[in-house]
């Protein structure tokens, strides 16, 4: 990546930089004829000894360079890996990332209203790796007096958006102005899930449910099926809403910090779901974090989670829950696919020095497990529960949408047309990586 240069203070500087080959042969010849009473008798010169340092001015005159500082905005609702990557990618442009939080008001004035609220949807995008400052309340268009205040206030360099559209109600692209001054830059659309991919998830299973509650506990208490190869290309769950999420080991990487814990570090471990990636998990992963030097989070698998919450669990599959809780600034490495009891074996094997689960946590309440999945950690004194900063659950969160079932169809319907679209007139875009 490139970066834009300031101006030096001095032109003669700046003439000395450009042609320092030139220069630096003219001073050596005067510094080596100045050894030489021959040629210049009684004229003083400056000794080598002393001269030479001053020389080192050329390296600190030379032009600073300041990093490049991108922007990219969005709602980011119900945050998933698709936005975890986007912002990936966007960094890779530039050295630092500003993102905007779209306000509740602009969400609710072009696409309806958003699940996550302000404050939950701040908590998320601030826990991101890759994200260095967060503008809250954005607006939703990209207009010149925003545009503005970006270029002068928040000294940004390029705004950044997906080659998917973003249209304004009108019909309008809501960085038109952006592209117009040559201040716009594009990055590769992740594909496989969005926010209304994930909401029809949701819905999916509601359909015969006569009340947003009945729904829920359909959700929670419904025993888990076998599922033949057709049903299983759906939902993770079973559900009907299709998923396109092709996993690949690349995306992991480019997820992973890619470091191990050192030799004497303390390395604390938490399990879980992860379902619907919100702010409650973030917040209970900064404070595991904090503390140790070193935090592994086990992934349950897909069947797990459904034994233990029931066929409606999980809304995202194993791979998806992976990358989202990886994306998080407070998570050193995962294990996918963890089991469901920690063993003593398993905490030899991973050094563990502390094993920690949240006190807010969902389960079956209709599924007796006489088996307690700590019970070596705390036979062995390390265990410790985490008070919960916040009380939100993967069901709490989808019980946001059941009770407005009739608002987020409606909203699925409309942006089901725009998909449609994108997918049938889709072209391969080459995607950013930092690598």
């Amino acid at each position: 990546m490139g970066s834009f240069e300031f101006e030096s203070n001095s032109w003669i500087w700046d003439g000395v930089y450009s042609y320092q080959h030139l220069f630096g042969g003219i001073m050596l010849t005067v510094a080596v004829l100045g050894l030489s009473t021959s040629y210049f008798s009684g004229i003083w010169m400056p000794g080598l000894p002393w001269f030479w340092p001053d020389l080192g001015v050329l390296q600190k005159k030379r032009r600073r360079k300041r990093p490049i500082r991108v922007y990219m905005d969005g709602c980011f609702d119900l945050m998933h890996y698709g936005h975890a990557n986007a912002l990936r990618q966007a960094k890779a442009l530039g050295d630092v990332l500003v993102v905007g939080v779209v306000s509740d008001e602009e969400i609710i004035s072009n696409k309806g209203p958003p699940v996550l609220s302000m404050e939950e949807r701040l908590v998320l995008v601030k826990g991101l790796k890759w994200v260095d400052e967060v503008i809250a309340n954005a607006p939703y268009e990209i207009t010149e007096q925003f545009m503005d205040t970006l270029f002068n206030e928040h000294k940004i360099d390029y705004i950044i958006h997906g080659d998917d559209p973003c249209l304004l109600p009108d019909g309008t692209d809501a960085y038109a102005l952006a592209k117009k001054v040559g201040r716009y830059k594009q990055i590769k659309r992740t594909e496989g899930v969005s926010s209304t991919d994930i909401v029809g998830r949701i819905l999916s299973f509601m359909k015969d449910a006569e009340s947003s509650d009945s729904g829920v506990n359909k959700m929670l208490t419904e025993q888990p099926q076998h599922l033949d190869s057709k049903q299983a290309e759906k939902s993770p769950s079973g559900g009907s809403q299709t998923s396109h999420f092709l996993p690949t080991s690349r995306r992991i990487v480019q997820f992973s910090n890619g470091k191990g814990p050192g030799p004497n570090a303390r390395v604390v471990y938490i399990d879980g779901a992860f379902d619907l990636f919100h702010a409650g998990h973030v917040e209970i992963l900064k404070k595991a974090r904090q503390l140790g030097d070193f935090l592994l989070v086990g992934i349950h698998t897909d069947q797990t989670i459904s034994e233990h919450r029931g066929c409606g669990h999980p809304i995202m599959h194993l791979h998806e829950r992976s990358l989202s809780v990886l994306a998080c600034r407070y998570v050193d490495e995962v294990i996918i696919g963890a089991p469901w009891q920690v063993s003593k074996d398993m905490i030899t094997t991973f050094n563990i020095s502390l094993v920690v689960r949240g006190t807010v946590a969902e389960n079956n309440t209709l599924l007796k497990d006489d088996i307690d999945p700590y019970a070596a950690p705390k036979s062995m004194g390390i265990f410790q529960a985490l008070e919960s900063p916040k009380n939100i659950t993967t069901t709490s969160v989808a019980q946001r949408i059941i009770a407005n079932q009739a608002i987020y169809k409606k909203r699925n319907a409309k942006k089901a047309v725009s998909e449609k679209k994108y997918y049938e007139e889709k072209k391969f875009v080459h995607e950013t990586d930092g690598s």
